[in-house]
């Protein structure tokens, strides 16, 4: 499965970009990460559906420093394979 996703709340300046790629690598996602102009995270991940269900729930908790307000998560149609391992885009 393929999903992508956008955290607004505290999530720039406060190590969310290396909370994600930690997390997602720990369970063996592939995927990636960025920071966008207006503040929020931006990204795409892939793998098994349980995996990702897992994923989704540390992204709406987030790093110690950081405070998630909203999460928009959307599944998307398979098409190419995401970067794997999971990283950040600058």
């Amino acid at each position: 499965m393929r999903v992508s996703f956008r955290v607004r709340g505290e999530v720039q300046g406060v190590g969310y970009r290396r909370f994600v790629e930690r997390e997602a690598r720990l369970l063996g996602l592939g995927g990636w990460v960025r920071n966008e102009p207006d503040g929020s995270v931006r990204g795409a991940a892939e793998g098994p559906d349980d995996l990702l269900v897992l994923l989704r729930a540390r992204l709406a908790e987030g790093p110690a420093f950081g405070r998630v307000e909203e999460l928009d998560w959307d599944a998307l149609d398979v098409g190419s394979s995401l970067p794997h391992p999971f990283e950040i885009r600058r």
